[in-house]
């Protein structure tokens, strides 16, 4: 063959420990310790392995710093979607969290849980290099289909239920709920009409429709039937439409802001005026809800917090810490808005 044929460059070596040790002027020991976060270093000797490390853009076999630390300073997270608000700013507050305390993430996402991918994907994570696992599914998706969690490494499930044998992590679903319907009421409506998102057992709709009804039977006010939506803005639209034909409904509480923003198109061109004729609150404070016209009175869920509480309570679950099963609840805020006003 000619000589002068082209030949394939060969990718670079990565650094390896010896690399740093040289380069930082220690032994491979010494870069070892630092790696593995023992205190048995000088903390200028310190820095300067990790700036060896930097300059040579080294990063340690997690599998080998596991055999000496008992840790892969990895979490994997379960989720069932990544399409719903809720969720993906929770996996932002599980990231900010882990990050934070140098772990990084491991993250499945699954389809139809009826297919048993939620049990597939808990096994894989559980036979992964992974310390813990975050699990951010509702009660009826893991109910439905007898969810198996691991055992060998810890779990913290993020859900608005209460487990006699686990810890669960949320917003408080009915806070949140009674916070809008009274708001409603003490702005002097005889009665708050809902409209709910998809109802299971033992989900965030159920939660806040139950909520809703609780509250109006509390007061004594009469309890409309809910409306039934799916949290698009489509059904909001098709529950506006059927409500804004009864001249009696003066306030909704929606169970998101999307269905709200449905909701509220539907009675502008029924020309039932917001929140003259009608008031409407929303439910999770999305980025654009100030923004609807009118801007929208919703209940805001702090939901990198329930993230950032997860990871807090994996992390002290994996040093050893144990805790008492049950749902921990985060507390809600009203953001009041113009898409409110006094009854007339």
């Amino acid at each position: 063959m000619s000589s002068d044929r082209m030949t394939r460059p060969q990718a670079p070596r990565p650094a390896s420990m010896l690399d740093v040790a040289r380069l930082a002027g220690v032994s491979g020991q010494t870069v070892s310790r630092v790696t593995n976060g023992s205190e048995a270093v000088a903390a200028d000797t310190r820095e300067r392995v990790l700036a060896a490390m930097r300059t040579l853009g080294y990063r340690p076999n997690s599998a080998a710093r596991a055999l000496k630390s008992g840790r892969f300073q990895s979490i994997g997270v379960l989720m069932f979607s990544l399409e719903n608000f809720g969720p993906v700013h929770v996996l932002e507050g599980v990231s900010n969290a882990a990050t934070a305390r140098d772990y990084s993430l491991d993250l499945v996402t699954i389809g139809d849980p009826s297919t048993g991918e939620i049990t597939k994907a808990l096994e894989r994570l559980d036979q992964e290099r992974v310390d813990g696992i975050v699990i951010v599914l509702e009660a009826h998706q893991i109910l439905e289909h007898a969810i198996r969690f691991p055992t060998r490494i810890p779990s913290i499930l993020v859900d608005s239920q209460q487990y006699d044998d686990r810890v669960s992590v949320n917003a408080d679903q009915a806070q949140g709920a009674e916070l809008a319907v009274r708001h409603l009421l003490e702005l002097g409506h005889p009665t708050v009409w809902h409209v709910s998102g998809p109802v299971h057992r033992m989900n965030a709709a159920s939660d806040r429709q139950l909520a809703w009804r609780r509250l109006l039977e509390a007061e004594g006010r009469p309890v409309p039937p809910p409306v039934l939506g799916d949290w698009s803005a489509e059904s909001g639209y098709r529950a506006g439409l059927r409500l804004a034909r009864d001249p009696s409904v003066t306030a909704v509480f929606a169970a998101n802001d999307q269905m709200a923003l449905g909701l509220m198109r539907a009675l502008h061109e029924c020309g039932r005026r917001v929140p003259d004729e009608v008031s409407v609150v929303g439910f999770d404070d999305s980025p654009d809800a100030a923004y609807y016209w009118p801007p929208l009175t919703t209940v805001r869920e702090d939901f990198r917090a329930v993230g950032a509480l997860a990871i807090e309570l994996l992390l002290e679950a994996i040093d050893g810490e144990r805790h008492e099963p049950g749902l921990r609840a985060l507390p809600n805020t009203l953001i009041v808005r113009d898409s409110t006003a006094p009854y007339r």
